[in-house]
Order: C-alpha cells, then sequence, then structure tokens
C-alpha cells in the first residue's frame, strides 16, 4: 500500500512539474509552405524542429508549433490563419510567398493576404516575424522588384514587426544545402536556416510576455 502511495505522490508531482514547465512555455507559431513543412525531411530536421531546439539550447522554454503547408501561398495562409491561432500562440513566425512567386501571381494580391494575416496576428496582440522570400530571376527583373518591395514595403509601415528580409539567406543556390529539386533545403540547409533567424528570432521572443511557471 505504501509502495502505491508513494507512486502515486511521484506520478502527482511529476504532473504537477509538467504543468509548471508548460505555463512557463512560450508557443511560436511558424506559419509557412513546405520550407516550414520540412518537406523531404524527417520532422525533427524542418526548420521549426531546428529552430526550436537551438533556443532550448539558449535556456528558452520555446514550443514551435509547425503550421507548415507543402503548396501553400499566400492565399492560403490567410485562409487558415484563424485556425492557427486557436493554438494561442505568443508570437509568431509568417513564412510565406514562395509558392506565390514560382506561380507568378501578383504581388499585390500577395501583398492583400499578407496584409490580412498579419492584421489577424495583430489583433490578437501577437509579436510577429515577417519572413520576406525573391521571386525566381525567369520571372524578369520589374516583377522580381516589386514581389521584393511587398516584404520590404510591409516592414516599413509596421515598425512593430521583426523583418528577416529573405527566408532563405545563404542557403538559396548552394547545392550542398538543397536536394535535388533546388528549392527545398536539406537537412543542413534547414540548420543553416534556423542558426541565421535565431538572433531575429530572440528579438521577436524579448517582446513576448508568458506567465511564469508557478
Amino acid at each position: 500500500m505504501l509502495g502505491k502511495a508513494l507512486a502515486g505522490c511521484g506520478v502527482l508531482l511529476a504532473g504537477t512539474k509538467a504543468a509548471r514547465a508548460q505555463a512557463g512555455e512560450t508557443r511560436l507559431l511558424m506559419l509557412g509552405d513546405s520550407i516550414t513543412a520540412g518537406f523531404g525531411l524527417a520532422r525533427p530536421e524542418g526548420p521549426p524542429a531546428r529552430i526550436e531546439a537551438l533556443l532550448r539550447a539558449r535556456g528558452r522554454n520555446v514550443r514551435v508549433i509547425d503550421a507548415g503547408v507543402s503548396g501553400d501561398t499566400t492565399a492560403g495562409g490567410r485562409a487558415r490563419i484563424e485556425w492557427a491561432l486557436a493554438d494561442r500562440p505568443h508570437a509568431a513566425i509568417v513564412a510565406l510567398g514562395g509558392n506565390d512567386g514560382l506561380r507568378g501571381l501578383p504581388p499585390s494580391q500577395m501583398r492583400a493576404n499578407l496584409v490580412a494575416i498579419l492584421d489577424a496576428l495583430a489583433r490578437r496582440g501577437v509579436p510577429t516575424l515577417l519572413a520576406g522570400m525573391i521571386a525566381p530571376p525567369n520571372l524578369g527583373a520589374e516583377y522580381g522588384r516589386e514581389f521584393a518591395g511587398v516584404f520590404d514595403g510591409l516592414a516599413r509601415e509596421r515598425p512593430d514587426l521583426v523583418f528577416y528580409p529573405f527566408l532563405l539567406d545563404g542557403v538559396a543556390g548552394d547545392p550542398g544545402l538543397n536536394q535535388p529539386d533546388r528549392i527545398h533545403p536539406t537537412a543542413r540547409g534547414a540548420e543553416e536556416i534556423a542558426r541565421r533567424m535565431l538572433p531575429f528570432i530572440e528579438t521577436l521572443l524579448d517582446r513576448v510576455r508568458v506567465p511564469a511557471a508557478g
């Protein structure tokens, strides 16, 4: 009987510790496409998992919510932002636009979708990092300028945003960091994305107030 009682106390204490840890945990939403979803990679190798691992290694109690959907455009992100917010994130990374560029969709349309996403996050008081994207060069210089200008413009207009100019910085175009399709990062590429984004993400997290663990 005593053994059972002690075992029960152990379970109760473990549950209490887990509840306390969860209470002080920061939930970071990463809303994106196949880059976020880690296309071609095991889940622990994708950018959300690598970002979480790097943050925890730096002593931050953060859980990264992987809201990446392969093939998603900014319109898809706009359609599911309310669903994503059901997880009640304390902060968010918006990493969309790559598929808009690959499909040659109008930058004005992409901008409208991003504005709707950012507005939804702002209404909930969720500090946000906007990750920029670059259009494929085959679409022409004018399209490329207009496309990049969407992200630059939003960053200027919304000084409360943390702006990371290019999601694939240091990875795009490097055969050693990309899968054979030359679009999706390898595990090493995903690690590089996480490493380069880390200072910007920490700036974002410094704006978050999470109830302290009891």
